[in-house]
């Protein structure tokens, strides 16, 4: 005689995703906030996990799942008290074809007076080079937790932590690509946690049909102030020489205009290099590079807007090119 077993309580949001090409939907956000609450408490069995990840992924996530996963990480969170940010800043897909300017316009913001809070993972992919070991190489600090993060910004108007600092299970399922062959949601709504709640948050991604994706995930979330534009690699960071479609959000409101390119030469040049050195140099003006100042300045410009500190592209980029002429070439960033 056989005995049934109850059925678990995470096979419905399972079930929902997978009963057929008629019948299967996606999640509300309110069963996604409950799917990623269990997901984050430990209460969903490694095979409903995996299987959970991969029909989101075949599916594509909506931006209502978005924002109720968002919401569920935010809630899970351990965030401390008195710590104010400007501009939340993601970084989760690594360079490749390019060094990684956008720090220098990260860094080139906060000397400015931007507090700015960046989170981020690595070594998901390899031959990319990631946030943290930039950061790293150049001597600047890496939190482990948003406390310590907390005093850096304090000191330097610049906080970087870990993905593993913030949710370390986000950072498990992430890890888990290896094996399932294919990225998950994770890697959306990671990018989207804000754990600082800052008024503005700014995000780069490879697949332009995510920006779509993005945007109306943090209307949803009721962010004042977004943008989202495909990144060079899937990071924050402008390719000067495309025109660029940047979808935004302010005060609900959300919009799309197209920025036009910041260089004459549409090739996008590769760096077979890589060399992490060159940053620096190109701080403290000891190598000239067009395109990396372009990089750094056209960045810079589009996070300005999204603040709300520009009233349209050319405003941006002309105070983004004053900022990068004042800066302090004495230091190498503002968290140096």
């Amino acid at each position: 005689m056989t005995t049934s077993r109850e059925e678990h309580p995470f096979a419905a949001y399972v079930r929902i995703l997978a009963r057929g090409r008629t019948i299967s939907r996606a999640l509300t956000q309110d069963e996604s906030r409950d799917a990623m609450a269990m997901i984050l408490a430990g209460e969903v069995e490694d095979v409903q996990l995996g299987a959970f990840l991969m029909l989101m992924r075949y599916k594509e996530e909506t931006a209502e799942e978005v924002a109720g996963f968002v919401e569920a990480c935010r809630a899970a969170l351990d965030v401390p008290e008195g710590i104010s940010v400007d501009l939340d800043w993601s970084s989760y897909a690594g360079k490749r074809r390019q060094l990684p300017w956008f720090i220098l316009a990260a860094l080139l913001l906060a000397q400015s007076g931007v507090k700015i809070f960046m989170h981020g993972t690595e070594g998901h992919t390899p031959g990319r080079m990631y946030t943290r070991e930039t950061l790293e190489f150049m001597g600047l600090p890496v939190a482990e937790t948003l406390a310590e993060a907390g005093k850096h910004i304090a000191q330097s108007n610049f906080g970087y932590v870990p993905l593993e600092g913030l949710l370390p299970i986000l950072r498990r399922i992430i890890d888990l690509r290896p094996i399932l062959g294919l990225r998950s949601p994770v890697h959306t709504i990671a990018r989207m946690i804000n754990p600082l709640a800052a008024p503005a948050m700014i995000q780069g991604v490879f697949h332009p049909g995510y920006t779509d994706t993005h945007q109306g995930a943090a209307a949803l979330m009721g962010q004042a102030h977004m943008s989202v534009f495909k990144g060079e690699g899937g990071e924050i960071e402008r390719r000067p020489n495309k025109p660029l479609v940047v979808k935004s959000l302010h005060e609900g409101v959300t919009s799309e205009l197209e920025w036009p390119p910041l260089l004459s030469e549409s090739r996008q040049p590769h760096d077979n290099d890589m060399d992490t050195s060159r940053l620096a140099a190109v701080w403290r003006d000891e190598l000239e590079d067009d395109y990396a100042v372009a990089a750094v300045t056209g960045t810079v410009a589009l996070a300005l807007a999204t603040m709300g500190r520009a009233s349209d592209p050319a405003d941006a980029q002309a105070q983004a090119t004053a900022m990068w002429q004042a800066r302090d070439r004495g230091r190498f960033g503002a968290a140096a």
